[in-house]
């Protein structure tokens, strides 16, 4: 197979990162998480703490803003009043997942990579999904001393933020079908199912 590129979205507490590393070993490519700050912060010169406090999230203002698909993919230069604003950052950080996607074959995880590469022939997009219940099985098991409400509201504050960073950047829903090739329930098909399922469609949706 030629080289390709995987995207995986995920919901809070769906196991997207664990599906996403066993598939890099799986695939023997690397995968691309919060790397992705650091090769920004490296091309941009701009500290990597604020690139992690942008992290697919977007603050109050910007979440009440009216504005829709605020990425152009204009970088600003450095002499910009604008320079270290979060769109600025947004677009530094796509800057490395096209470059990336343009070298090498590998997976990216998050960071609405979905949209910034859809018009790309050899991307796999992902979104991984599973029930409120499963999920809050799955983040009770890291967060021992949290309460069952505790959980729920964590989730559902987090899948908040990842849609409103989505909407925010792209203009368009972070959970609509219409932006991934392929839609998966990790409770149903558990990580290593998930895997497969994702193995087996590449040589479907990327051709050599």
């Amino acid at each position: 197979m030629n080289k390709f590129v995987i995207t995986v979205a995920r919901e809070k507490g769906s196991g997207g990162h664990n599906i996403t590393r066993k598939l890099s070993d799986a695939l023997k490519v690397p995968y691309y998480d919060r790397d992705l700050l650091r090769k920004a912060s490296e091309v941009s010169g701009i500290h990597e703490r604020l690139f992690g406090a942008a992290d697919e999230r977007i603050g109050l203002r910007e979440m009440l803003s009216a504005a829709e698909k605020v990425y152009t993919g204009e970088i600003l230069p450095p002499d910009s009043d604008d320079f270290i604003s979060t769109r600025n950052l947004f677009s530094f950080q796509a800057k490395i997942i096209k470059e990336l996607a343009e070298e090498e074959s590998c997976i990216i995880l998050g960071r609405a990579a979905n949209y910034l590469l859809q018009d790309r022939k050899d991307v796999l997009r992902v979104f991984i999904h599973a029930p409120l219940e499963d999920r809050m099985e799955r983040v009770a098991s890291y967060s021992l001393a949290w309460s069952h409400g505790e959980i729920a509201r964590h989730i559902r504050t987090e899948d908040k933020r990842r849609a409103s960073y989505y909407r925010y950047y792209t203009g368009e829903e972070w959970r609509d079908a219409a932006g991934y090739d392929l839609s998966l329930d990790s409770a149903a098909l558990g990580e290593d199912g998930c895997v497969q399922r994702i193995i087996e469609a590449l040589p479907i949706f990327i051709k050599d």
